[in-house]
C-alpha cells in the first residue's frame, strides 16, 4: 500500500495545492512553505521546479508512489492519443479512486484501506488491489457482510442522486455502482496540469 511519510498540512504548503480530500487539508491556515524561512523564500519556480511541483500534486492526490506513477507514464505514453490524457485516466480507473469517486469511502486512503480488507467486488468476485483497472460495464458492489459497515451507511447519507460522476453510475439502496465508461479528460475535474508532468517524463 502506497505510503507517505511526514505533515500532510506541510505537504499541501509546499505544494501550495489541496492534495488530499480531508477539509483539514484543504485550506491551510499558513499559506507559505513550511520552515523558518517559509515566508521570506517564496521564489518564482523555474520551469523544471514547475513540472516537478505538478508531479508531486498528481502523486499526492491518487496516493500513487514513484515507480507506479513512473509505470502509468510509460501506459500513457504507449496508448493512442494524447499522453496527458492518457495519464488522467489510467489514474482515475485506479479501483480505489472509482470507489472514493462513487462516494462508497471519503477519501482516497480510506478506499484503499476497504480494497485491502476486501470489501468489494468488482463483477461479483473480490478484488483487494487499489490499482486494479477497471473497464466500461465494470460492476463494484459492497460485500453482503459488509454492507452494515458504519462507513457505508454514513457515506451513502451524504451522497446526492444515483451519477457521482459522468462516468459513473451508483444505486445507494444495493450499494452497487457501475464504472459505465472510461471517463474522457475533459469530465476530470481537477487543478493539475498533466502536460508539465508529460515533459518531465519526456526529458
Amino acid at each position: 500500500m502506497a505510503r507517505f511519510r511526514g505533515s500532510r498540512s506541510k505537504i499541501c504548503r509546499r505544494l501550495e495545492f489541496a492534495a488530499f480530500e480531508s477539509p483539514k487539508f484543504g485550506n491551510p491556515r499558513k499559506n507559505y512553505a513550511p520552515g523558518q524561512q517559509g515566508q521570506s523564500r517564496r521564489r518564482k519556480l523555474s520551469n523544471y521546479g514547475l513540472q516537478l511541483r505538478e508531479k508531486q500534486r498528481m502523486k499526492y492526490l491518487y496516493e500513487v508512489l514513484e515507480k507506479q506513477f513512473r509505470n502509468y507514464y510509460k501506459k500513457a505514453q504507449n496508448k493512442s492519443g494524447p499522453s496527458g490524457d492518457n495519464l488522467v485516466v489510467l489514474l482515475e480507473s485506479r479501483l480505489d479512486n472509482t470507489i472514493y469517486r462513487l462516494g462508497f469511502a471519503p477519501t482516497r486512503r480510506a478506499a484503499r484501506q476497504l480494497v485491502v480488507h476486501k470489501h468489494f467486488l468488482v463483477n461479483n468476485k473480490i478484488v483487494n488491489i487499489p490499482s486494479y483497472q477497471l473497464k466500461a460495464g465494470d460492476s463494484i458492489s459492497v460485500r453482503d457482510k459488509s454492507r452494515k459497515m458504519e462507513i457505508f451507511q454514513d457515506s451513502m447519507k451524504r451522497i446526492k442522486g444515483d451519477n457521482p460522476t459522468e462516468w459513473l453510475s451508483l444505486n445507494k439502496a444495493k450499494l452497487i455502482g457501475t464504472f459505465v465508461d472510461t471517463p474522457e479528460r475533459s469530465q476530470v475535474v481537477e487543478p493539475f496540469n498533466e502536460q508539465l508532468v508529460i515533459e518531465l517524463y519526456s526529458k
